[in-house]
């Protein structure tokens, strides 16, 4: 079939197909557009497609320095009209800055948005830009008392000028946006956004077929409802909604009315997560099953939700009928009042993932776990150092069968073994494991710690299964039983593995470890490690030779924090 398409002149057809296979491996698709022509109009449109995220370490791949330093900001300024070069140049933004030509309609090919982004990549392309003493004078900015950390009304002037330019840039272009999130973190956010509002609504077609939508309001806002009206009004294809609401919001009742209409309003919204809500989800929630919805929403995810006045639990599930996963992540008020609601449900609850901070009730948990303990696939904890968490350990053990993310924040003397006793049990499922010991403690130190992370060294790698995705450890290293470690797991391939070493004076260095039993094995794909050497915080990325040295063993060093797996974007990622 292939070699008929070739013959037949598909070839840039099957091309084309091949590179989005590497739609996310952002350092083949740089090495794609260097082949030829073909190669780099095809790829090009995939490595521009989310720029502004690609600081964050969900694009560790894409040419570092580049994104990192939001070099790409001055050629979506370059598409500017005049009038906005003759605006930006009166703030001393020098019009040699834009490139003479692009080869590309950059801005055409954003198809993911972020309002939290698009300010932060600003202001770091403008610190960039006034503090690079050495650059000729002519080379960015003109004006260098423009100092980035001044609340001056001129560098809020400017920031505010490139927002809405680069906002004006990408609804002119006719960007064909497929993921908008709307994170209103901090005032400063909403005050940018609301500049740029009217932009918007005089622009449906630029959201008007967006299909992922996340509304995420950290800071008071005054007034949200004319947004929400537009959306429900003009965004009727969405298929992934995120609400998350983590602040004061005058005349809740109405937000959560208009919130009911955005859901209403759909015709494919497969997930939906609920965050944060700090004004009740009556609407919302009985939304779901009076609309498209019941027979469409696959996945809900309950994130950081107060469930103390929720009793429509069970009226809402019971009229969702293709529901196939649902996650809840540190949540309140689970306690006899909400699982009662779960248990008298004639239908199976299909929970995926639950993340706990607090244990109200023992036999409500043990309730809920008979009821949904053979979905349970991503299970973890806040502690495990108190006499309720060693029943949890038990209860999982007893209930659950296919667990594939497994998080155990701490141990004691009591429950080290059972914790053993589940990694063992889960060993066929099991695919993502975080361990750690002495997490909440800063600059003291514990003796039980002490033990309990030799324990682990001791013990752990003789129970890992073949395979992890993921392996977290934060111990109390000692570098020969580092070395046990190494030796007993030298059987299990692990993808990505973040070690950080919390022995709080010297650190042995156990970096020759690492290089005998996993660099030269080839034994990892992406490595993290803290505390390596004599410095506690010292972190492998930053030892560019060393780095450079794993490199030639086909293992990437990255920084610590961007490996390291957020709970959220984890679950709001799962299919």
């Amino acid at each position: 079939m292939a070699c008929s398409k070739i013959f037949s002149g598909d070839l840039p057809e099957l091309i084309n197909e091949i590179i989005h296979y590497f739609q996310n491996d952002y350092k083949t698709l740089y090495s794609c557009i260097l082949v030829n022509r073909i190669f780099c109009r095809f790829a090009i449109p995939l490595l521009w497609k989310d720029p502004f995220s690609s600081t964050s370490k969900n694009h560790y791949l894409v040419v570092e320095n580049y994104n990192k330093r939001c070099d790409f900001i001055h050629i979506y300024l370059y598409n500017l009209n005049e009038d906005d070069k003759k605006k930006l140049k009166e703030y001393g933004i020098d019009n040699k800055l834009f490139p003479s030509n692009t080869l590309f309609n950059y801005s055409s090919f954003i198809k993911r948005l972020n309002t939290y982004k698009i300010l932060h990549s600003i202001e770091k392309w403008i610190v960039r830009a006034i503090t690079i003493e050495k650059r000729p004078t002519n080379y960015f900015m003109h004006n260098t008392n423009l100092l980035p950390f001044s609340n001056s009304d001129q560098y809020c002037n400017i920031k505010r000028l490139i927002y809405k330019s680069l906002l004006k840039n990408f609804i002119e272009n006719k960007v064909n946006l497929h993921t908008f999130e709307i994170s209103m973190i901090a005032d400063k956010d909403f005050h940018y956004f609301n500049d740029s509002f009217e932009l918007i609504l005089q622009n449906p077609n630029f959201t008007h077929n967006i299909k992922n939508l996340e509304l995420n309001y950290g800071t008071e806002i005054v007034n949200i409802n004319p947004f929400l009206k537009f959306l429900y009004s003009n965004c009727k294809e969405i298929s992934s909604l995120y609400f998350l609401f983590s602040t004061f919001i005058d005349d809740n009742i109405l937000v959560d009315k208009h919130l009911s209409q955005i859901i209403n309003s759909q015709q494919n919204l497969e997930k939906i997560l609920f965050g944060f809500n700090n004004f009740p989800l009556y609407h919302s929630l009985l939304s779901l099953k009076n609309s498209n919805c019941s027979n469409t929403l696959n996945i809900i995810i309950f994130y950081y939700v107060d469930f103390k006045n929720v009793v429509i639990l069970k009226e809402v599930f019971e009229g969702l009928n293709v529901l196939e996963s649902i996650h809840i992540l540190y949540c309140y008020s689970l306690d006899s009042n909400f699982i009662q609601q779960i248990v008298n449900l004639s239908k199976p609850f299909k929970l995926k993932s639950l993340f706990i901070e607090k244990i109200y009730q023992i036999e409500s948990l043990q309730s809920l776990l008979q009821k949904s303990g053979d979905y349970l696939e991503n299970f973890g904890f806040t502690s495990l150092v108190s006499e309720p968490n060693q029943q949890i350990l038990e209860l999982i053990k007893k209930y659950c069968t296919t667990i594939k993310f497994l998080d155990l924040p701490g141990f004691n003397r009591q429950n080290i073994n059972l914790a053993f006793d589940l990694i063992g049990n889960f060993k066929q499922s099991l695919n993502y494991l975080t361990i750690s010991i002495g997490v909440n403690r800063f600059f003291s130190y514990d003796y039980d710690d002490n033990v309990l992370s030799s324990n682990v060294l001791l013990n752990l790698g003789q129970i890992l299964p073949s395979r992890l995705e993921y392996l977290s450890l934060t111990l109390m290293i000692n570098a020969n039983e580092f070395e046990v470690f190494l030796k007993y797991s030298q059987n299990t391939f692990i993808r990505k593995l973040l070690v950080k070493n919390k022995i709080y004076e010297e650190c042995e260095n156990i970096l020759p470890y690492i290089k005998k039993y996993i660099m030269k094995n080839k034994r990892v794909e992406y490595l993290a490690v803290v505390g390596a050497f004599l410095k506690e915080d010292e972190d492998l990325f930053s030892l560019k030779d060393e780095v450079k040295e794993f490199a030639s063993y086909n293992i990437k060093v990255l920084n610590y924090y961007e490996l390291k797996i957020d709970y959220y974007n984890f679950i709001k990622e799962l299919d």
